[in-house]
């Protein structure tokens, strides 16, 4: 209901021919920049605070410039970017559009080699200056770097001080910006030890230049550099010299999947965005495996190399529920199942009474995980159906049989997005005012005074959105009761690697947990807790833990679900209010193969997350009073 900023998007394309091919066979040497331009406005959901790219040129003599660079901001930063790009060819007569070769040697950014990148900012830190790509220069070709990524380090004051031990100096104090020195300051000793070797071997001049770009390995550059970073992450860099490559956290945090065929090499974050844009088949992408890289030689020859080994397996389940497209075969018949496992909490929040009840979904997100709860309704009510006829006892009439086969689950459109509140209203009654009225209902959808109204989300966060709007918007339907699901279990605590998920006091679960507390005079646990942590972080205990999990332990799911409609019901809401959330091993049942539930249940795959999650609850301890 209220959008979560979260994760990044990445995407990554290297041309296997010479620019003439796909002019000759797809009318265009602009083949792949328009690729890279779907790929991105495909993944568009992934970032609208910022966009960028990359382009190197594998042909360019000395004096010329190989390594092109566009970033832009805001929402319509893709279409900046590309606006720029095509601007350089705006003043091209159509003859010299259709030369490859005129391109090949003239023309910015007509290269072999792109990279992209869609920004939404996790850090506060916002400004051209942090939008990727990041370029590190140099007059060494092979030493000039570009870096992007979708990912959130844990431990970058841990990464800077090794770092700056070594005596680097990075311009910013941001993940980025470290990652960039550590990956370059690598990148430049594997360019040393190559030249060493080349110059001993005899070479000289330009052919030391061509033997340290075809001998380089990336591989080395990436184990030396990535084994202290503690997060989710999927990194991809390009050098000046045309190597590319993708690494993946070792936890598999993060997601990626590549493609490739005699054309054309392709990365992105998402699976049927890479399918779409190339119209492949499913079963011709693959995934990048936890701690795996995807490695692309100046020649064009790709191998995967294992960078850091697998540590345990977590990937995202957010990315299942809530960010990824549903387009995907996968995560579609996924959330479709997340839906269909709620029917039974459901039936009981109702009182099994389907005749008088209108399901509905918050659009848009938690469209497919209605349909899958909608198939799970009309299932169950056809074995109702037959245990109906089954108890007629005799050869039933035409009136019989058409009174039971008539049953329906009725199913409606109740709430519409509107309009989208304006961030510059800034004053606190007006833009609540404005809030109330993001979504708009549909009148005469449902029997004032007898239907409940069951209405599906796929997540339930902060509850911001429930109590300024959704709850009294539908109220006005004059529902006897409302029923909010949601897809996913109550999200409970912070996320570290990638997503706008980082304080404590910003989920509803959390503040529930602690009213109780307080109602039930057990803020002691609260204080204990904290000296817990604090001990951890001074080093007194030898093993970090979650403390906060300590909060949630003496209450069961339906006691704080129950403070959370207390805390979330507005004033004056004629009708009953109830939640019913998804279980941890319901999710974990509709996408097995996407383990990491950190959201939900506070197992952290990492120890960054913990001691982070932990460093929360005592800052939230510390602001409101607490030991």
């Amino acid at each position: 209901m209220e959008q979560l900023k979260h994760e990044c998007g990445v995407a990554m394309i290297r041309l296997l021919r010479p620019l003439t091919y796909y002019q000759q066979k797809y009318g265009t040497w602009m083949y792949g920049l328009n690729k890279l331009y779907l790929l991105m406005e495909k993944q568009h959901n992934r970032g609208q605070e910022a966009a960028g790219l990359a382009c190197v040129k594998l042909k360019a003599d000395p004096g010329e410039e190989y390594m092109f660079r566009e970033r832009g901001l805001g929402a319509g930063a893709i279409t900046e970017i590309f606006g720029t790009v095509h601007s350089y060819f705006s003043d091209l007569t159509p003859q010299q559009m259709a030369d490859a070769d005129y391109a090949e040697a003239v023309l910015p950014f007509a290269g072999e080699l792109y990279m992209g990148h869609l920004r939404y900012s996790t850090t506060g830190k916002s400004g051209l200056s942090y939008v990727h790509p990041f370029l590190r220069r140099n007059n060494w070709r092979a030493k000039n770097l570009a870096l992007c990524g979708n990912f959130n380090l844990t431990n970058v004051d841990q990464i800077f001080a090794d770092i700056t031990a070594d005596g680097q100096h990075p311009r910013k104090y941001a993940d980025t910006y470290i990652m960039l020195e550590q990956v370059g300051h690598r990148l430049d000793r594997e360019v040393e030890r190559l030249y060493v070797e080349c110059k001993a071997a005899g070479l000289r001049g330009m052919d030391i230049t061509h033997a340290i770009e075809d001998r380089i390995d990336i591989a080395n550059v990436l184990k030396t550099s990535s084994p202290k970073w503690d997060g989710g992450y999927v990194i991809c860099g390009i050098t000046g010299s045309g190597e590319s490559f993708a690494v993946r956290d070792p936890w598999g945090i993060r997601t990626a999947f590549w493609y490739a065929d005699d054309e054309v090499i392709v990365l992105a974050s998402e699976r049927p965005v890479i399918q779409t844009v190339l119209n492949v088949k499913c079963e011709d992408i693959h995934e990048l495996a936890p701690g795996q890289a995807l490695l692309i030689s100046k020649a064009g020859s790709m191998r995967l190399a294992q960078i850091n080994a697998p540590q345990g397996y977590s990937p995202c389940s957010f990315e299942r529920i809530y960010f990824s497209r549903g387009s995907d075969r996968d995560i579609y018949l996924e959330r479709k199942t997340l839906g269909r496992k709620l029917v039974k909490p459901i039936l009981s929040k109702i009182d099994d009474d389907l005749q008088n009840t209108v399901f509905s979904f918050i659009p848009n997100t938690a469209e497919v995980a209605f349909c899958g709860m909608m198939e799970g309704f009309n299932e169950y009510l056809n074995r109702q159906k037959v245990r109906m006829i089954e108890s007629l006892g005799h050869a039933p009439d035409h009136a019989e049989l058409e009174r039971i086969l008539s049953l329906r689950v009725r199913c409606e459109k109740v709430a519409i997005k509107d309009i989208k509140l304006r961030t510059f209203i800034a004053e606190g009654n007006t833009r609540n005012d404005l809030a109330a009225h993001v979504y708009d209902i549909t009148y005469g959808s449902l029997v004032p005074g007898r239907d409940n109204l069951v209405i599906i989300d796929d997540s339930i966060v902060r509850g911001t959105t429930l109590k300024q709007s959704i709850i009294g918007i539908l109220d006005r339907l004059g529902p006897r009761r409302i029923v909010i699901v949601s897809s996913s279990p109550q999200v409970r605590y912070p996320d570290y690697y990638g997503i706008d998920m980082s304080s404590m006091e910003q989920f509803i679960a959390f503040r529930a947990a602690m009213a109780l507390l307080a109602d039930r005079g057990m803020m002691q646990v609260a204080v204990d807790a904290c000296r817990k942590v604090r001990e951890q972080l001074a080093g007194v205990s030898a093993e970090m833990t979650n403390c906060v999990k300590a909060i949630y332990a003496p209450f069961t799911d339906e006691e704080i679900s129950a403070k959370i409609v207390e805390l979330l019901t507005p004033h004056g809401t004629r009708a009953e209010v109830v939640i019913v959330y998804q279980t941890i091993g319901g999710l974990h049942e509709a996408c097995p193969g996407h383990p990491g539930d950190w959201y939900f249940s506070g197992d952290y795959p990492t120890a960054g997350g913990i001691r982070m999650v932990n460093r929360s609850f005592v800052e939230y301890c510390e602001s409101n009073g607490i030991a």
